[in-house]
Order: structure tokens, then C-alpha cells, then sequence
């Protein structure tokens, strides 16, 4: 049986954009709460997009190495949230985020780009991080909050026991493949996407463009069916 993929589209920044999102299907929306970001929002606006959402799509709140007290005033304000850990917590760090297990989060795993990545030992780090709810799979890059790369996902191990949430650098053009690649390797797979369904061009870092976001949704559902 085909398994479904679910879709996350990351760096909100605008009403129209959640509600394209939500229109084309998607099952969450990321929004950045690091303040390095170019995509970053405040906790309060984050909380204004997040209102806009229908049952069962889920709001994210990305944070990179953030107080504990800080992610729980976001979460107070943004109910139903789960957690995106894109910095350098640690196992315990994480648990201190979630406030004990009281919300689910995603641990970012930051894979080497070229054939380094075949040294990242995927398998141990999601034992590492089993009290996350998935792996979020990136590109490791100098910075954080999302690379926009592509790392080689045919040299992650053949079976990981965690679900994947696979980001870096997808489009509608790249993500079947992804897919394909990667299904096969895990409990489940979702997608995370960004700068793949904006506007191109400098400055239009957070407008998502909605043709972008359609075309990745039908490619996503494209590949489930292959």
C-alpha cells in the first residue's frame, strides 16, 4: 500500500500564504522564530497567522537554541503547536523545550553535504533523539533555521527506525525523487519545503508563491502514486 506523504511548507510571513497553503492541502506551516532568519516573526504574529489555520494543520514554531521559557510562552500562545529544534540541543535540552514530553517536537538532523554524508550515523542519532516525534533530515550549511541545499539522500542508511520528515533544497521538481528514495528507508516520510515555493528573485525571502506551492503539493501526490 502507498504510503501517504505529509506536507509542510515553512517561513510564513503573510496571511495570503497560509491561505494558499491551506487551499493547496498542506498538513502543517512552519513559522520561524529565530530572529537571525530572514523569515523570522514574532511570537505574536506568529500567533496571528496561526489563528487563520483549519482543524488538523498543525502549526510548527521553529527555534534555534532557545530558552525553555521562551518556547513556552509560543506555545501558550499558539495552541497545538509542535516544536521544530534546529540548533544544537541536546537530548535533555529538547526534553527541557517540551516541557517533559508536554509538546511533540521535530529534531533536526544537519547532514553533511557531499559524500561526507555517508558518515553521519542517522541510525544512532535518532536513538539520540527517540523522545523526538521525527527526524527532520537538512543540509548541514553555516548557519541555522533551513539551508535551501540539497544533501545526497541515496547515501543516508538503508533503514532508519524513526519517522523522516525529509527539507533542503526541494521543489516540485526534486521531491518525487526524494520520495522514492527515502520511503523505503523509514517508518514514514513527510516533506518540508520553503524556499522551493516562493518567488524568485532577491528580496522575496517569506512570499510564497501559490502556483509554486500547488505544483509541489501535486508532485508530492504524484510520487505516492509511483
Amino acid at each position: 500500500m502507498n504510503a501517504r506523504t505529509r506536507i509542510k511548507i515553512c517561513g510564513l510571513t503573510r496571511e495570503a500564504d497560509v491561505d494558499a497553503a491551506v487551499a493547496a492541502g498542506v498538513d502543517a506551516l512552519g513559522f520561524v522564530l529565530y530572529e537571525k532568519s530572514p523569515r523570522h516573526v514574532s511570537i505574536d504574529r506568529a500567533a496571528e497567522l496561526a489563528a487563520r489555520l483549519p482543524p488538523f494543520v498543525t502549526p510548527v514554531l521553529l527555534f534555534v537554541n532557545e530558552t525553555a521559557r521562551r518556547i513556552g510562552e509560543a506555545c501558550a500562545a499558539i495552541p497545538g503547536a509542535t516544536l521544530q529544534l534546529h540548533g544544537d540541543e541536546s537530548p535533555s535540552q529538547c526534553l527541557a523545550a517540551s516541557q517533559g514530553g508536554k509538546y511533540p517536537y521535530l529534531r533536526v538532523a544537519r547532514i553533511p553535504t557531499g559524500p561526507s554524508a555517508q558518515q553521519f550515523d542517522l541510525v544512532k542519532y535518532a536513538l539520540d533523539y527517540s523522545g523526538a516525534q521525527a527526524i527532520l533530515l537538512d543540509a548541514q550549511f553555516d548557519g541555522y533555521g533551513g539551508s535551501g541545499q540539497t544533501f545526497h539522500w541515496s547515501l543516508l542508511p538503508p533503514n532508519v527506525n524513526a519517522h523522516l520528515v525529509l527539507s533542503g533544497g526541494l521543489s516540485a521538481a526534486n521531491v518525487g525523487d526524494g520520495i522514492l528514495q527515502l520511503r523505503p528507508r523509514c517508518l514514514s516520510l513527510a516533506v518540508d519545503v520553503s524556499s522551493g515555493v516562493e518567488y524568485s528573485g532577491p528580496g522575496n525571502k517569506g512570499l510564497k508563491d501559490p502556483e509554486k506551492i500547488h505544483q509541489f503539493v501535486a508532485a508530492v501526490r504524484a510520487a505516492e502514486q509511483a
